[in-house]
């Protein structure tokens, strides 16, 4: 069978697994909608934050960010692996314990303050909204190539999808919709790279296969012939500051995602959601130690496949002839010498390739099985779509529930709040849909953008909300504006109005770091030049950090905590 028959099987059985999974955990409460009633078992939860975590910029673009940039695309994996490890080690478990649905709820309650709630939730949607832009655009490309439709025809199908079981299964739905997506995207993922190591090294291990093996040496050699720097040399496409400053930035925004730090609030206890913190970086560490051994070999093949090739020997590769369609992979023959060169200048180089089609193309590069390539189409649909239900979910609580039910309706029923938060979902997803069809960047850039907003905004009143009892709500709320806006400010100007990057050349993937420093800062300094919090809320923060596995004592919460 095609490639395409195979793509047209696993997606339409994943998504009939999805569409069941969604239907089977249908949710009747806001409970159930949002926090999964709180009885996800550590080892599932596990499994479905790591689905959450690795979106489309892990599984699709991660690999094809370090294929381009060699050593310094090992920022993502610094930056994205250490900032799980920073939240499950010095913020999930705090958080499980105060008890909450959502971020704006813990920062609203520690702070005391409706403003701080306010601010929490217009970040939690612009830091989501960005987000699943780089998700809707993953949709686009897998179904573009392999299913030979158009983008907004991909984006659309997959909203579809993704609307039943985030509608109708709320948290509940999605949580085992990505146990399920998890599943397969780690398939997908191995069986190529071990495949592709196999065939390159004679090792089936990628991770032995890539260290031990000459391939990197090779890999140097054929770039420095090729008029490139060595694949290992460091700093050759960015700075030494600004590949600190995105590694930072990374891990920060990492602990300030709020649809990482909601899976937390659906485990029982404090004391699974450590577990669960363990089992997630378990699972996460499996892809991103593969990941740059695929990388690797994907760079080595493509070279091998493509470069100084004739014309005519590049058509026959259907591969090429199928991805050149999409418009993600271009020839253009600018010398007229009848062969198709790669050259480091990109005003000389007959080869344009699209970073988010490195994962996706290299089965059919290595000329592997039918099936393989579609599994791993399979598998990038699972990824996005997976990470894409959660934030937008986060959207739909931040809106439902922190400002409908907190702020506008405190009487509202239970129907009324699961009414509204499945209405949220869907307006959620129309906008999500928007962004797929005309999205602002590459996957792994615009998932970048939104860690700096996350860094920027969040991290700062989270981290001095848990270990600093003197932080009050005049410091959250002044931090949180300045970082997001400079953040904002940057970015927007870097990469839409051609600002120059100013800030000593720091690139608009790493300002979240000043935006976070300068949240700290003005946090730090507002709290201590005004009124410190009431007592009630330094004992709650005090009562926090406690090591009783219990939730703590919230003080005028309202009536929905947490058991």
């Amino acid at each position: 069978m095609s490639v395409e028959a195979w793509t047209t099987i696993f997606v339409i059985i994943s998504f009939i697994i999805y569409l069941y999974i969604g239907w089977h955990s249908r949710v009747k409460d806001s409970k159930g909608f949002f926090v999964a009633d709180q009885g996800v078992p550590a080892v599932a939860n596990g499994a479905a934050t790591a689905a959450d975590w690795m979106s489309a910029a892990s599984f699709i673009s991660m690999a094809g960010l370090i294929s381009f940039l060699g050593y310094d695309g090992s920022i993502y994996l610094m930056g994205w692996t250490g900032g799980f490890v920073l939240l499950a080690l010095l913020l999930a478990p705090y958080l499980r314990k105060f008890g909450k649905y959502t971020v704006p709820d813990f920062v609203g309650d520690r702070y005391y303050s409706t403003t701080a709630r306010l601010v929490a939730v217009f970040a939690a949607i612009f830091v989501s909204l960005t987000y699943v832009a780089g998700q809707m655009r993953g949709v686009g490309i897998v179904f573009s190539r392999f299913l030979q439709v158009d983008i907004g025809t991909g984006v659309i199908i997959g909203m579809i999808i993704v609307a039943f079981f985030a509608i109708l299964g709320g948290m509940k739905g999605i949580t085992w919709t990505q146990v399920a997506q998890y599943t397969v995207l780690i398939i997908a993922y191995l069986i190529p790279a071990i495949a592709i190591a196999l065939k390159l090294t004679g090792n089936p291990i990628p991770q032995l296969a890539f260290t031990f093996s000459d391939i990197v040496e090779k890999l140097n050699q054929i770039q420095v012939d090729l008029g490139f720097t060595e694949y290992t040399q460091p700093f050759a496409s960015k700075s030494m500051l600004d590949v600190l400053f995105i590694t930072i930035a990374l891990m920060v925004g990492t602990a300030g995602l709020p649809h990482v730090i909601v899976r937390f609030y659906t485990v029982p206890s404090p004391k699974a959601a450590r577990y669960s913190a363990g089992w997630a970086l378990l699972f996460i560490a499996i892809l991103y130690t593969t990941a740059p051994a695929l990388a690797g070999f994907a760079r080595y093949n493509l070279i091998d496949s493509l470069h100084n090739k004739t014309v005519a020997e590049i058509q026959e590769l259907d591969w090429a002839t199928k991805w050149e369609n999409t418009g993600l992979l271009q020839f253009d023959d600018k010398n007229n010498n009848g062969r198709i060169e790669l050259m480091p200048d990109k005003e000389t180089s007959e080869i344009t390739i699209d970073r988010d089609i490195i994962v996706l193309s290299t089965p059919e590069v290595a000329n592997l099985a039918p099936w393989v390539i579609a599994l791993v189409a399979a598998g990038g649909l699972a990824a996005a779509l997976s990470t894409a239900s959660g934030l937008l979910l986060v959207i739909s609580s931040s809106i439902a529930h922190d400002v409908y039910y907190r702020i506008i309706n405190p009487q509202a029923s239970e129907s009324q709040r699961l009414m509204v938060g499945r209405i949220m979902v869907g307006f959620a997803i129309a906008i999500a849909g928007y962004f797929g069809v005309n999205p602002p960047g590459f996957v792994a850039q615009v998932v970048a953008f939104a860690f700096g907003l996350a860094a920027a905004s969040f991290f700062p009143v989270i981290i001095l909300g848990v270990f600093d009892s003197r932080t009050n709500k005049e410091g959250a709320i002044s931090g949180m504006i300045v970082g997001l806006a400079f953040t904002t400010y940057y970015i927007i100007g870097v990469k839409f109005f051609a600002m120059n990057p100013w800030f000593f050349g720091v690139s608009a993937e790493g300002i979240g770091t000043v935006g976070m420093i300068l949240n700290v800062m003005v946090t730090v300094i507002v709290s201590r030049l005004t009124p410190p919090p009431p007592p009630e809320i330094q004992a709650l923060v005090e009562n926090l950090r406690s090591p009783e596995d219990s939730p703590v004592a919230l003080v005028d919460i309202g009536e929905e905590e947490l058991d």
